[in-house]
């Protein structure tokens, strides 16, 4: 037997901003993929750590070892270089 895992455990609330086009995007897809709002623009939003540009000007920054431990991205910490 499985047991059945939290889908969001560390969520938090945030207030933005978006325009009524990516709105409706949004929950027209989460329609169609049987997942909430939430869970569809969490999962989306992962996807810019394929950025490998995003990921060289965080491995530029000094003392980013904080930005990526809350990133998820502990294993580039020892001496791995990003991207």
């Amino acid at each position: 037997m499985q047991f059945i895992k939290p889908k969001n455990n560390n969520t938090d609330k945030v207030d933005w901003l978006i325009s009524e086009q990516v709105r409706e995007i949004v929950k027209n897809y989460a329609e169609y993929c049987e997942y909430s709002e939430s869970e569809v623009v969490d999962m989306f939003l992962k996807n810019l750590l394929k950025d490998e540009d995003f990921l060289k000007w965080i491995d530029g920054i000094r003392h980013n070892k904080r930005m990526l431990r809350k990133m998820g991205l502990e294993e580039f910490m020892e001496g791995e270089k990003l991207g």
